[in-house]
């Protein structure tokens, strides 16, 4: 079974031809627009390139979600703790609320920087054999949340919240 290339896209003109006596004959020609084997290697080069970034994106988005998720329930846990401290109640196993917290907005920021680092990396392999544009909106965002887990992690050190 082999392999079959889509059908030839058509262009449709429409053409208007005077027959002389004060009448006009609309005539509509379709003609099919053949490409090269370069460029259809080129256009296949294109969609393979665009799927290849939406896999890393999707990588990336897939590291933020975890990374947030490690970062807002380490800040909560880090919360609640301290609150139960601040009541007396006592802390199993003598951990601070510091501690825990640090340690998962910690890990956190530390799984966000590790996935901008390995999305840097592919992109600069992807970029040795295409041209695509480096601030993409999910770097964007990992950049963001690589930002405000290391301020969460600095403000539990400081005790700013």
């Amino acid at each position: 079974m082999g392999t079959q290339t889509p059908e030839s896209p058509e262009q449709v003109t429409k053409e208007q031809t005077d027959l002389g006596d004060g009448h006009a004959v609309q005539v509509k020609v379709t003609t099919k627009v053949v490409k090269s084997s370069s460029e259809l290697a080129a256009d296949r080069t294109d969609l393979a390139t665009g799927r290849t970034l939406m896999a890393m994106d999707r990588s990336l988005m897939a590291w933020i979600r975890t990374s947030l998720s490690m970062i807002s329930f380490g800040f909560t846990i880090y919360k609640v703790l301290q609150g139960f401290q601040e009541s007396g109640d006592v802390i199993p196993h003598g951990y601070s609320p510091r501690t825990v917290g640090l340690f998962l907005t910690g890990l956190g920021t530390v799984a966000m920087v590790a996935g901008t680092v390995e999305y840097f990396e592919r992109l600069k392999i992807l970029r040795e054999y295409h041209t695509v544009k480096t601030w993409r909106a999910s770097l964007v965002m990992a950049v963001i949340m690589s930002a405000v887990g290391l301020l969460v992690f600095l403000s539990i050190i400081a005790k700013l919240l």
